[in-house]
């Protein structure tokens, strides 16, 4: 059984798109000049595909989430190729394990001494969002200009390896800073909070609907 869209999604996403090695953590796309992309991550078995395989048990290892980990090319290549027992099946579960939690928790340790430079913090990520969308987005204009294009694949990636943990970052810092903000910005805060939940799980299952980015927020982040 092939690994899934679903899955392949789900396991770039936790990852943010990044070597789940700790002493790796190599960006897996490549931009060109011309704007194209390409992604060279691999998801790798944690217990082989088959019975003889790397850290193989006699059967046949899952295509699904939980017996894959994604690595890069070099990465991935020497774990499988090194002596039995070098890179255990508990080793790679830990490796997946905590650089999942990594991205998860990231912004959750920031302090920060005023409200301008919380939103001085938030706004350059929601920049970096924005400008993504804007250049790589189903409405921008070298989607528009040439539909044909990979372009769908790029941004596809940019929003499970850039747009989705930038959100994360966000909702982290914000709530652990969240006293410095005034009951109106928390508001629009929550609002953001529920569209960028429902954003991220639309990419692994496709939702009819979810909420929009909600403007107020980017305004109130850049007052």
């Amino acid at each position: 059984m092939a690994i899934s869209d679903n899955t392949v999604k789900l396991l770039w996403g936790r990852a943010a798109g990044t070597c789940s090695n700790p002493t790796c953590r190599t960006d897996l796309t490549v931009l060109l000049e011309d704007g194209r992309g390409f992604n060279v991550g691999e998801m790798a078995h944690v217990i082989a595909s088959s019975p003889t395989g790397p850290r193989g048990v006699g059967t046949d290892g899952s295509d699904e989430y939980e017996n894959l980990v994604l690595l890069c090319p070099t990465c991935h290549r020497t774990v499988d190729k090194a002596p039995a027992g070098t890179y255990s099946v508990a080793m790679l579960h830990q490796w997946k394990q905590d650089h999942e939690s990594s991205v998860r928790s990231n912004g959750t340790a920031l302090k920060f001494q005023s409200v301008a430079e919380l939103k001085t913090y938030v706004a350059r990520l929601l920049y970096e969002n924005k400008t993504l969308w804007s250049n790589l987005g189903p409405k921008s204009l070298v989607a528009q200009a040439d539909p044909g294009s990979n372009m769908h694949e790029v941004w596809a990636l940019r929003k499970l390896d850039t747009i989705v943990p930038n959100n994360t970052k966000i909702i982290n810092a914000v709530e652990a800073n969240i006293t410095l903000l005034n009951s109106t910005e928390t508001a629009s805060f929550f609002q953001f909070k529920i569209h960028a939940q429902a954003f991220e799980k639309h990419q692994y299952t496709r939702l009819d609907s979810y909420p929009m980015f909600p403007v107020d927020f980017e305004k109130a982040m850049l007052s």
